[in-house]
């Protein structure tokens, strides 16, 4: 129920933008390119990790664009399965997104993103250790704002559903915005 109501939501915020494209594109028909380097805390089950996540996304005007992310885990967590003290790592995680934005001033964006990605996970416990990676549908909001035209911070929650699994993620970022 939650993933349909972000869907929806990141839905009409799309289409509200719909009657601006035609008029946005005129204004700002460019495309500008954007990179980000922060830091993700993911949840999942009880398991919290974290990770040094990087994007690189394209803007084509001011309410479209792509990006792709690439993350790897520096923070695992330790968990219990059946009375056996487990260690997590988060190997690494990659995606790629449509995203719509808003811009609320000019130096103030909100933005919606939908998703699919790939996660891979290492468990270590007893001497012994597995890896397994889950492909998941992504969706979530955010906002950023520029300091100066090239350089600004960002902050956002992205919801991972995985599929075959009835596992979801919850990922909370934060990273430094470089526009190129």
């Amino acid at each position: 129920m939650k993933a349909l109501i972000a869907i929806s939501t990141a839905a009409l915020l799309a289409g509200a933008a719909i009657p601006a494209v035609a008029d946005a594109q005129e204004a700002n028909s460019g495309t500008s390119i954007y990179g980000t380097l922060g830091y993700a805390a993911s949840s999942a089950e009880g398991v919290d990790v974290g990770a040094i996540q990087g994007r690189l996304g394209a803007r084509f005007g001011q309410y479209f664009g792509v990006e792709g992310e690439l993350a790897g885990g520096v923070k695992g967590d330790k968990t219990q399965v059946g009375g056996v003290p487990v260690k997590v790592d988060l190997e690494h995680q990659a995606a790629i997104y449509g995203v719509g934005f808003l811009p609320v001033s000019p130096n103030v964006d909100l933005f919606a993103r939908v998703g699919y990605g790939n996660t891979k996970l290492k468990a270590s416990a007893a001497g012994t250790s597995a890896s397994d990676d889950g492909d998941s549908w992504n969706y979530g909001v955010g906002g950023q704002y520029s300091f100066d035209g090239k350089n600004g911070v960002r902050a956002d929650y992205t919801r991972h559903d995985f599929k075959d699994s009835s596992t979801n993620a919850d990922v909370w970022s934060v990273a430094y915005v470089r526009k190129f």
